[in-house]
């Protein structure tokens, strides 16, 4: 049996209304949306990792993901996992036409042309707005990435670098002057908002930078605890001034290290 099919076999089997498995049986879409997320992020974080044993193992839990979200339709009647690989197999073909078709490559960027036929689909299905079907399940920092490629799309965009900096600069001094929790909540967001408006501007992309950022953060910080605990002292315990000085020196060796 290939692979698929058996895996197919097993959903129903765990979906089997009189010998299937309790928990299996009691969950819905809702109840199953969280598991897929945390499985995508999963599959990303054993890309970052570059652990290619444990992304073949993600890459398997995200596609039961996939299984399990097709046999709950299956069962209402709606669709099924070979109508969702049909699906997506005509899309792939459609929005490459140039390759399954006999469209000439009229020498735009894959990013170029991509998008133009992503627009023409959902014109098709209704979109009234260049920002519809900016999915709101996505990460904040992504989707406000998302958001602004839209608009840029339509012209609504800075034309040069100085005018993100100058809004992420009036949003830092408007989160300074917000009086109330509500503000300060409002103001926040808008300066995170103009920061990823800025890395566009470099060409950077938000979340990628923000993720190599903790991901440093997170190094330097256990760097500094592993330097307290070599020097006998207790990291909690020490003053601003101190942990900045132990912050100091794992940038130090940090630097040392560099090729």
């Amino acid at each position: 049996m290939p692979p698929i099919d058996r895996l197919l076999a097993i959903m129903a089997r765990l979906r089997d209304p009189q010998h299937g498995c309790e928990w299996d049986l009691a969950q819905n879409f809702a109840t199953i949306a969280p598991y897929t997320l945390e499985e995508a992020y999963e599959v990303a974080d054993a890309i970052e990792r570059g652990d290619l044993p444990a992304l073949k193992e993600e890459l398997g839990d995200l596609l039961l993901q996939v299984v399990f979200h097709a046999r709950m339709a299956e069962e209402a009647g709606h669709f099924d996992f070979h109508a969702v690989a049909e699906t997506i197999s005509a899309k792939m073909e459609a929005r490459h036409p140039h390759i399954f078709g006999d469209a000439d490559d009229d020498g735009q960027s894959r990013e170029e042309r991509w998008e133009s036929l992503k627009a023409e689909e959902r014109e098709a299905k209704g979109a009234t707005s260049a920002l519809d079907g900016v999915a709101l399940a996505l990460p904040a920092l992504l989707r406000a990435e998302k958001l602004q490629k839209r608009a840029a799309r339509q012209g609504f965009d800075w034309t040069d670098l100085e005018g993100p900096m100058d809004k992420l600069r009036e949003e830092m001094d408007e989160l300074t002057a917000a009086g109330t929790e509500q503000d300060r909540i409002e103001e926040a967001g808008d300066l995170l908002f103009a920061a990823v408006n800025v890395a566009r501007a470099f060409g950077v992309a938000p979340e990628d930078a923000l993720r190599a950022a903790n991901r440093k953060f997170e190094r330097r910080f256990r760097g500094m605890e592993e330097l307290a605990r070599a020097r006998g002292v207790d990291f909690a315990g020490l003053t601003i001034d101190q942990q900045e000085a132990l912050w100091t020196d794992v940038k130090a060796s940090e630097a040392n290290k560099a090729p």
